[in-house]
């Protein structure tokens, strides 16, 4: 209903409400699902219309999807599509005679229509079901599709709606939450996805490929994080943001301050927030509870009951922390904030060039340098660390982690395949310094909260107690590690010299 008032809307030149059904359709197997590939029947009042649509390209609530629409007169009919393997693919005989209904979707559909330059922009509020057999979800989804308008128009309007409105990009269309439903698919985290970059690129074309992803990343835990328990979701977002400014920190030299404000600035509170859940998580899960699962046959009633009231107190925190983001996660600020990076990113790639220009540095040349200079900082780390300050650790596992996102970002350049692999031991260490860092947090942690509580040092210390082995090990692995990882780098820096 909030919607619906807004006065952006008494803008449209034209509004129009329709009831729509669709059908889609596949094989038992889906074989068209996995070609990506969606067929689709649609009756509008008396008539039908047969789609195929295809993948085509889609980064971060952005696609532009080929489809192919024709009347439909009782039968499947594929001639009209330009595409000729697709056309081809389709018309099997084999494949024609068992395409079978595979979900449904009914809902109603507000149409208003906006002028823009060079032609206009359709917003549309789609209300409904996502019906497949028994199972059914929702549908409640506002849509921009340009008719011949340039891009920027898309944000003319979604911006302003998104000041006062909950509304993020969403990156499934609604075949894709058909087919999900059809399988029984129940949702889970994304972990963030191999970036593969044409060495042909420009190094800033490269850079919102990356930035692009990042922001995907991030919106694939979005609904998750707001309607599940499962903490991993908010893991991913905060790796998705902790990629996104790695990201933004490698292209620095190419990029003005400006342009990083917007994808840097408008992330902070929610990272800063994601973070202090994650630490809380950490600091419940994997640091007290553990000791309360396996040792009170150890301990006296009082040490057990202790515990358990320091785990009450960290779990209320916890719960408070995230509500605390959830709460951003739904406000009009962060979709907001990711529709300014993604106007900032598209509206960079129409003012220069997708592939390097003559004079401009190669992408592989780029890389090479920054990778060289990342690497190199690890090194200083490496060789100044000292094992007993729980800072340099810290540090040393930062510059470690921005290596390890610079080697991914990279890793599809050939400059990078013929090397032993490195990422393993950057992952490793990344991981057994994070342990540490958590135990050394945690301590800071439990120290503040109990300092005015003798009993509940006491378990503090029950606490470390239970940790100080497994903190000892983790210490012991770490120089031969390091050592073996400066071999490493020292290798990798030599391969990347300029010749």
């Amino acid at each position: 209903q909030r919607f619906l008032r807004h006065p952006l809307l008494e803008q449209a030149t034209h509004r129009q409400t329709q009831l729509l059904d669709n059908t889609y359709y596949d094989t038992p197997d889906l074989a068209l699902c996995r070609q990506g590939m969606a067929l689709r029947l649609r009756r509008q009042g008396r008539r039908w219309l047969q789609t195929v649509k295809l993948a085509g390209n889609a980064a971060a609530g952005l696609a532009s999807r080929p489809e192919w629409e024709v009347p439909y007169k009782g039968q499947f009919d594929f001639s009209a599509i330009t595409a000729k393997k697709v056309r081809t693919w389709l018309q099997r005989p084999h494949l024609l005679a068992q395409l079978t209904p595979i979900f449904n979707t009914r809902f109603q559909r507000q149409t208003w229509r906006f002028a823009a330059a060079h032609g206009a922009v359709l917003l549309t509020l789609d209300r409904g079901w996502i019906t497949a057999g028994d199972e059914r979800t929702e549908i409640s989804e506002i849509e921009l599709e340009l008719e011949h308008a340039p891009l920027n128009a898309l944000f003319d309007l979604a911006l302003p709606l998104a000041e006062s409105l909950a509304l993020t990009p969403a990156v499934r269309s609604k075949a894709e939450r058909g087919y999900q439903l059809y399988s029984h698919i129940p949702p889970q985290p994304v972990k963030a996805s191999n970036i593969s970059i044409s060495p042909d690129l420009s190094p800033l074309a490269a850079f919102r490929l990356i930035a692009l992803a990042c922001l995907e990343h991030l919106q694939q835990n979005h609904d998750g994080a707001l309607h599940t328990e499962d903490p991993e979701y908010i893991h991913q977002m905060r790796v998705a943001t902790r990629r996104l400014r790695a990201a933004l920190r490698i292209f620095s030299p190419l990029l003005s301050a400006g342009f990083t404000s917007v994808l840097k600035d408008g992330f902070t509170p929610l990272m800063m927030q994601l973070g202090q859940v994650r630490d809380l998580d950490v600091l419940h899960a994997e640091i007290v509870a553990p000791v309360l699962a396996t040792m009170p046959h150890k301990w006296r009633g009082k040490d057990k009951s202790s515990l358990a009231s320091l785990l009450s107190v960290i779990d209320q925190q916890r719960q408070q922390a995230r509500q605390q983001a959830i709460t951003l996660l739904d406000s009009p600020a962060y979709g907001h904030a990711l529709l300014a990076a993604l106007q900032t990113l598209h509206a960079q790639e129409t003012s220069t060039s997708t592939k390097a220009p003559k004079n401009a540095p190669k992408l592989s040349r780029f890389a090479a340098k920054r990778l060289r200079s990342t690497s190199q900082h690890v090194l200083r780390h490496i060789r100044s660390v000292n094992y007993q300050d729980a800072t340099s650790l810290h540090d040393l596992r930062i510059a470690i982690k921005r290596l390890r996102y610079a080697m991914d970002f990279f890793s599809s350049l050939t400059m990078l395949q013929n090397l032993p692999p490195l990422l393993p031991q950057l992952i490793l260490l990344q991981d057994t310094l994070g342990q540490i860092n958590d135990l050394s947090q945690a301590g800071k942690w439990l120290m503040e909260h109990t300092e005015n509580d003798p009993s509940a040092r006491e378990t503090v210390a029950l606490i470390g107690n239970w940790h100080v082995q497994h903190h000892a090990q983790l210490l012991a692995s770490l120089p031969p590690a390091l050592r073996r990882l400066e071999k490493q780098l020292e290798k990798l820096a030599t391969h990347l010299k300029p010749h």
